[in-house]
C-alpha cells in the first residue's frame, strides 16, 4: 500500500476514487505514566512515556486506515493526514485518515 501526504504519486496516475480510508484509536494515561510524567514535570525534559504511547497510537490508526484501504480495494491512499483530539481528560482520539484509490 503506497502512502502519500501529496493528492500525486510520481509516476502513477490516480484511475479511480473508493471513497475515504480511515482508522482510529482512542487511548487513555495510566498511572504509572502519568507518575513518571510528574517527576519530570519538577525536572524537566521530555516525557517519553508520553512520547511513545503518542507514537504507538499514531501507527496503530495509520495501520488501520491501511486495512480499511485494503478493504476498498486501493492500491494507495493519497492525502494522509493524522489528527488528534481530546476525548476526555486523560484520554485522547488519534485519527488517520486519506482517499483510497487506484492508480496506474
Amino acid at each position: 500500500m503506497i502512502l502519500s501526504t501529496t493528492e500525486k504519486i510520481p509516476k502513477k496516475e490516480v484511475v479511480e476514487i473508493l471513497g475515504i480510508a480511515r482508522g482510529s484509536t482512542v487511548r487513555a494515561r495510566n498511572i504509572g505514566r502519568d507518575l513518571f510524567a510528574g517527576l519530570k514535570n519538577i525536572i524537566g525534559g521530555e516525557l517519553s512515556e508520553y512520547t511513545k504511547l503518542q507514537a504507538e497510537s499514531r501507527e496503530q490508526a495509520l495501520q488501520r486506515m491501511i486495512e480499511d484501504g485494503e478493504r476498498l480495494g486501493a492500491d494507495a491512499i493519497i492525502n494522509v493526514r493524522i489528527s488528534t483530539s481530546v476525548i476526555t481528560q486523560g484520554a485522547a482520539e488519534i485519527l488517520a485518515y486519506g482517499t483510497a484509490v487506484k492508480i496506474n
